[in-house]
């Protein structure tokens, strides 16, 4: 094979109301706002573009694993333990749904986040490449 996939550049998040969600996007996540329409936003974040996408009532990005367990799509990273616990502080004053901070037997830490229209995100403490 001559060339790789080099990186993601696009997720696609389903939403309800994108005024509302890309409000949500940049003020409680950070992301900076860079298109908008009735049916769809742009919202740059951690190095990633993130097309919010109007979609039917109840669509999200999660799935539900083979023992029935809804799951996270996307897992954010942040360097660090000490990060992780203060990213999850900010999250909760911020009044964003947050799991508890877990140790799923492998390196580092995670938990789990959700957006207004229950989009699940992890968060993991670790840096897969530095």
């Amino acid at each position: 094979m001559k060339h790789k996939l080099e990186r993601v550049g696009t997720n696609y998040i389903p939403v309800r109301n994108v005024e509302v969600s890309a409000a949500w996007y940049v003020e409680k996540l950070g992301g900076e706002l860079s298109y908008k329409d009735e049916d769809k936003a742009i919202i740059n974040l951690a190095d990633q573009s993130f097309f919010l996408v109007r979609a039917k009532d109840h669509q999200t990005a999660n799935f539900i694993d083979k023992h029935g367990e809804e799951q996270f799509s996307l897992t954010f990273e942040v360097d660090g333990m000490e990060a992780l616990v203060e990213i999850h502080q900010d999250f909760m004053e911020a009044g964003i749904i947050v799991g508890e901070i877990e140790n799923r037997g492998h390196a580092g830490r995670n938990f789990v986040f959700q957006d207004l229209d229950g989009n699940k995100f992890d968060v993991w403490s670790e840096l897969a490449r530095k």
